[in-house]
């Protein structure tokens, strides 16, 4: 049976002959349903890109991404995006929140692009909130909120229409160490109570010791376990 993600012989290069740079150099790597992983490496190993291809947010320059042994990348730009937007979530290190709207607001947005009621939106965007433990900011704009808050306001936008995987890359890197902890924690507890499948990129060793499965990259490749 397929993993519900899989790269297959992964190869991302940028620039031309002249300054090109292969920053995926032939990656294999799958994901089983329900899995949570760690991905590590020093700078420039190549781990954000790994993850913004298996997120389709970038295209490989070669090799595959198939989700449930489906090609994803045989899909046109409007059911990629639509698949995205129904399947997977993402949590980055800076939070990307709009600043003009409210921590409701800006949850609601992928339900909002998905087609949904504005009303059901906004319910299952204050329930999504009180999860994450901001029900009593739900009209605080980003600037109103600390780093922590807005990391969580960012979580809850991740995970509002239910997708079956969350990408997270350097979720704690902006953070303080406490608050960092207090991120961690809550993307376990999550990964725990909805059985989502979880891909963490990060160079924080503390955090990808709570990860049961941690791998690791170097020059472009996964190293050997």
């Amino acid at each position: 049976m397929a993993a519900l993600i899989e790269a297959h012989n992964l190869h991302k290069t940028y620039g031309d002959a002249a300054d090109r740079v292969e920053v995926l150099k032939g990656v294999d790597f799958a994901v089983e349903e329900g899995e949570a992983v760690a991905v590590l490496g020093a700078s420039g190993a190549g781990k954000s890109t790994l993850l913004h291809l298996l997120g389709t947010l970038d295209k490989p320059t070669a090799g595959r991404v198939t989700f449930e042994g489906g090609d994803l990348f045989a899909l046109s730009d409007a059911e990629l995006s639509r698949f995205r937007n129904r399947a997977m979530g993402f949590v980055f290190q800076f939070h990307h929140l709009l600043p003009m709207l409210s921590a409701r607001e800006n949850v609601m947005l992928p339900l909002l692009i998905g087609g949904e009621n504005k009303r059901e939106a906004a319910a299952r965007a204050e329930a999504m909130l009180a999860g994450v433990g901001l029900s009593h900011r739900l009209e605080h704009k980003p600037s109103e909120l600390s780093g922590g808050e807005q990391q969580r306001v960012a979580i809850a936008r991740a995970l509002i229409a239910g997708p079956r995987v969350l990408f997270a890359d350097e979720p704690t890197g902006n953070l303080d160490s406490r608050t960092g902890e207090e991120t961690a924690d809550l993307l376990m507890k999550l990964h725990n109570e909805l059985q989502m499948t979880l891909v963490v990129v990060t160079h924080n060793d503390r955090l990808a010791q709570r990860l049961p499965r941690n791998v690791r990259m170097q020059d472009g490749r996964v190293q050997p376990a």
